[in-house]
């Protein structure tokens, strides 16, 4: 799937008032930290890393992030672009240890 074409998906289902960039923005940072918490317990708690349900957490945090683009007007593919563009300034010769 396409980057915008995602986005336009993901906006049908988009429940919004005037406090819509709040709400994504919060719902953004609730389900980074779901992430990190599947992360955190695999890393330092020793539980086994339960990647459908990781995917499905990344998959809210991919919905949250594509609302916050979608209210603010910002294509997916256009934040991917920006995204390419500075790591390649800031790894011209690709990361390097």
């Amino acid at each position: 799937m396409e980057f915008n074409e995602y986005q336009k998906a993901a906006n049908r289902t988009l429940y919004g008032n005037e406090q819509v960039l709040t709400n994504c923005a919060l719902g953004l940072a609730g389900e980074t930290g779901q992430v990190v918490d599947l992360v955190k317990n695999y890393t330092f708690r020793g539980k086994d890393l339960d990647k459908d349900e990781l995917k499905h957490e990344m998959g809210d945090v991919l919905w949250y992030l594509s609302q916050v683009a979608e209210w603010a007007d910002i294509t997916f593919e256009d934040i991917a672009q920006t995204n390419i563009e500075t790591l390649n300034k800031r790894y011209p010769d690709g990361y390097q240890n």
